[in-house]
């Protein structure tokens, strides 16, 4: 985890929200309000549902059942952190987003805490909530493009989970650092996806050979498979000061004493996420995978990896 302020100094002029993506249609900026987003959530592959905007730019599924695995992990990091939101130093904050916001559970429960400031949600997806507190917006955009909140920076930009998620990560915090006010904080919490144990127990398991496959697949694309280790150095190269980092360790299962709580939420949603990004990617990208991946789905119920 990783919070930082940038340098002072710049002089920002505060606007309204940017003029969205011109190539969203209206039902989907304006989701919460209309009931035709349904239909731009997205398409139906081996019985999951993944996002229709920008489409095959994020690989899992989104829907009820990948926004239940993203509340337990919500309440994962909430245990992890002492039930607080955020680690920024944060006073009184008059603007902030939550990029890639999922469910949009952090955004809702930032929004209750800060009934003052103005909130963002933005997603490839638009099935966040609609019932949200009024100082709370969610919006379809895609974090890779270009950003166009320049003229209208935030107090504090927050992110969760980028891992497998994003192609540029250098990029996307050199934009934060552009959007962030002089004085204001950034936030990100991301893994190290890479499973360890500590008395080498997962050597030659199924679970770890899942998990060379799978995540050598994703760096084949292009994506980031270990984020949370290269935050500070992307920070500092985007140019933010004062950077504060982090470091948890996270059990799989309610083996670690002391630490069953988080394990007993983790374990599920690893179970989840494995199911939702295996099958599209054996399926749609990595198909010379497909054969050896079929051998080990099965795993899960049939190890005590998350007992």
């Amino acid at each position: 985890m990783a919070a930082s302020d940038p340098e002072s100094g710049k002089t920002r002029s505060s606007s309204q929200l940017p003029e969205v993506d011109d190539q969203i249609p209206e039902e989907l900026n304006k989701h919460g309000e209309n009931g035709n987003a349904e239909k731009y959530l997205g398409r139906i592959e081996n019985n999951r549902r993944y996002h229709l905007y920008r489409e095959g730019s994020y690989l899992l599924p989104n829907d009820e059942k990948e926004n239940e695995r993203l509340d337990i992990h919500h309440a994962l990091v909430m245990t992890i952190m002492d039930d607080k939101l955020f680690l920024a130093p944060l006073k009184n904050p008059k603007r902030a987003i939550d990029l890639c916001t999922g469910s949009g559970i952090w955004a809702v429960d930032f929004a209750d805490m800060f009934p003052r400031c103005e909130v963002i949600g933005n997603d490839l997806s638009p099935t966040q909530p609609s019932l949200v507190p009024p100082n709370l917006q969610f919006i379809v955009d895609d974090v890779e493009s270009d950003w166009l909140y320049e003229d209208a920076p935030f107090d504090f930009i927050h992110a969760r989970y980028l891992a497998e998620a994003i192609r540029d990560m250098p990029r996307l915090l050199r934009q934060a650092y552009s959007c962030t006010k002089p004085g204001g904080w950034v936030e990100f919490h991301d893994w190290d996806t890479h499973p360890y144990s500590i008395d080498e127990s997962l050597k030659g398991t199924d679970f770890e050979y899942y998990y060379q496959l799978v995540l050598a697949a994703f760096i084949k694309q292009g994506y980031y498979t270990q984020p949370g280790k290269h935050l500070e150095k992307w920070l500092t190269d985007a140019g933010f000061v004062n950077i504060h980092v982090k470091k948890y360790r996270v059990p799989l299962g309610t083996w670690a004493k002391g630490e069953k709580n988080v394990g007993k939420r983790e374990g599920p949603s690893n179970e989840q996420y494995i199911y939702g990004r295996t099958w599209r990617r054996q399926r749609n990208v990595w198909r010379m995978l497909s054969s050896r991946l079929a051998l080990v789905i099965g795993f899960p119920s049939s190890t005590n990896v998350f007992r």
